[in-house]
């Protein structure tokens, strides 16, 4: 083995290497250390022109993170986890951007990337038993394993509107916002959207806006951050009790060290649920909805969330029939992601800000000019679309992905997404998925989800290793049966009855699936090792002659 196969380096223009990464955000990021670490010659391709992923893209004003920036973080670790100190208890994207590059340099990750290379197709050889992935700057490269890091909030949608590209001033996406500074002084602005990025943003754009309109179809739920600067102690704290708190977070349900109250919402009085509720509430952000164990299952204690959330918005809301417009009536709370904000609400009573309520009057085109509703039409100097993402298989579908006997990725998901576990797919041998459709995914803390799906990776290529393994693929049947339980968990909630992007229901022709694995960060890591304590059960192993 040369001095770069042991250090896991491919060489600048290497054609041939053990593990192809696709992507170098969170996941990515840690897939080439760690793959490294166990020797493999690894090379990524980005897209973007840095590491960080959605944190890279999503500049839009205001945006910061929903999980608390100390357990938003790598474990995998202990001296990074000490030198690094977090200022706010909810980290803004430049802070986790700033942390994400920090590693990238401290474990020179940046030298395995191409960037500003778009990965275009991959395709198996059964024979050889690699891949061969192709990029749009024409560079060609095969390895053994691909691991697709291409990120599950990381495709925008741009909806198909009338007159979309006519609009004659300025225009952005918030998952797709310059890097430049983008001034907002004096201007009338339209924000399209309510949900993350728009609720995010708008609070921050009407601080300098002359007038901001608000195109709401779809009010959605929110709930304060309670955000503030951490101190030394706090931040003393937390460091000598990381390993504490990283055990926690392992056995809940979403990968963070909070539990729910021991009972149900209506098994206590209401004097004991309204503390509970008011609780939760100064804890701030999408925490809530894990109030009670049975909030998003039973519908009854589902009401006593919604309606102690409508009363708040209620008093932060000077209107009362404003504050009824923002109050969601299509969803049971939690069914859908629910935000965390620093204002939005109380934005509403800024004489500079507007709602145009859209299910009452829809857009009927966007003109040269503005936006053009059955009501009015709203002259404009800048149109901000916070119309979110094409999330969970977006980035993944837009490249041509062929597996055994020349299936595609696209077909065999046409009805909707079908994984193992949510790290494989049957007729792609040697492919991994990472934190997409299958796993907990976006309804867990993502940075110790992707640790934990790629030490399990990491596993698995050791254990082929020693077994001669030359390929690794899901079967059918474990395809099946893991689509079938993800279903079944889902359809024990109330989860599939909001038009969600859980769902796919933001994306016009998208099959109507809930796509995360509900059953819980905990249970999930479980049933990883057991598959593998199984000698990886639900998959065939191919083995060859020599050991890779």
């Amino acid at each position: 083995m040369t001095e770069s196969k042991e250090r896991g380096y491919a060489g600048e223009r290497a054609t041939d290497v053990d593990v192809i990464v696709v992507g170098a955000g969170i996941s990515g990021l840690y897939a080439v250390h760690a793959l490294r670490r166990r020797g493999m010659t690894v090379h990524g391709f980005e897209s973007a022109a840095g590491v960080g992923g959605t944190w890279f893209h999503n500049r839009y004003p205001g945006a910061r993170c929903d999980v608390e920036s100390v357990d938003y973080s790598y474990s995998f670790d202990e001296a990074l986890q000490q030198e690094w100190t977090w200022t706010e208890r909810f980290a803004t994207q430049p802070e986790i951007l700033s942390y994400l590059e920090h590693v990238a340099d401290r474990f020179d990750l940046r030298s395995a990337f191409d960037f500003l290379t778009r990965v275009t197709s991959t395709v198996w050889d059964d024979e050889s038993a690699r891949w061969t992935v192709t990029t749009d700057t024409g560079r060609t490269m095969t390895a053994r394993f691909c691991v697709m890091a291409t990120g599950v909030l990381s495709a925008t949608n741009r909806p198909d509107i009338p007159g979309r590209d006519s609009f004659a001033g300025e225009t952005y996406h918030t998952g797709e916002w310059p890097h430049r500074s983008v001034g907002l002084t004096g201007k009338t602005i339209g924000v399209i959207g309510t949900g993350s990025s728009g609720i995010q943003s708008i609070p921050v754009i009407a601080e300098e806006a002359a007038h901001v309109f608000v195109f709401q179809r779809s009010p959605n739920y929110s709930i304060p951050a309670g955000n503030r600067s951490l101190t030394a102690e706090q931040i003393a704290e937390v460091k000598a009790t990381y390993p504490e708190r990283r055990r926690l977070a392992r056995l809940s349900g979403g990968g963070t060290p909070f539990t729910p109250y021991p009972k149900g919402a209506r098994e206590v009085d209401e004097t004991e649920r309204r503390r509970v509720y008011d609780e939760w509430w100064h804890r701030g952000g999408y925490l809530f909805a894990k109030a009670f164990p049975d909030q998003t299952v039973s519908i009854e204690s589902n009401d006593t969330a919604r309606e102690y959330v409508a009363a708040r918005i209620r008093e932060m809301v000077s209107d009362p029939e404003i504050a009824d417009q923002l109050i969601p009536n299509d969803h049971p709370i939690g069914t859908k992601r629910i935000v965390t904000d620093s204002g939005y609400f109380d934005t509403f009573n800024r004489d500079n800000v507007t709602l145009v309520n859209l299910r009452r009057t829809p857009i009927e085109e966007i003109t040269e000019t503005g936006v053009r509703t059955s009501g009015a039409h709203y002259e404009l100097d800048m149109l901000v679309f916070a119309t979110g993402f094409d999330a969970m298989t977006g980035a993944l579908s837009r490249i041509d992905v062929r597996g055994r006997d020349g299936r595609t990725l696209a077909d065999e998901w046409s009805a909707g997404p079908r994984t193992y576990l949510g790290v494989a797919a049957a007729g792609f041998p040697n492919m991994f998925i990472m934190v997409g459709p299958g796993s907990p995914s976006v309804l867990a803390n993502m940075v110790l989800g992707a640790e934990q799906q790629v030490d399990w990776i990491a596993d698995c290529l050791d254990h082929l290793s020693t077994h001669n393994g030359l390929s690794i693929e899901a079967t059918d049947r474990a395809v099946d049966e893991w689509v079938a339980e993800c279903n079944a968990k889902a359809a024990g909630t109330l989860f599939p009855t909001a038009n969600s992007w859980y769902m796919g229901a933001n994306i016009p022709g998208k099959p109507r699936v809930f796509m995360p694995y509900i059953g819980g960060f905990a249970h999930y890591g479980g049933v990883l090792s057991e598959v593998a304590d199984a000698g990886y059960k639900g998959f065939d192993i191919r083995t060859g002659p020599e050991e890779f």
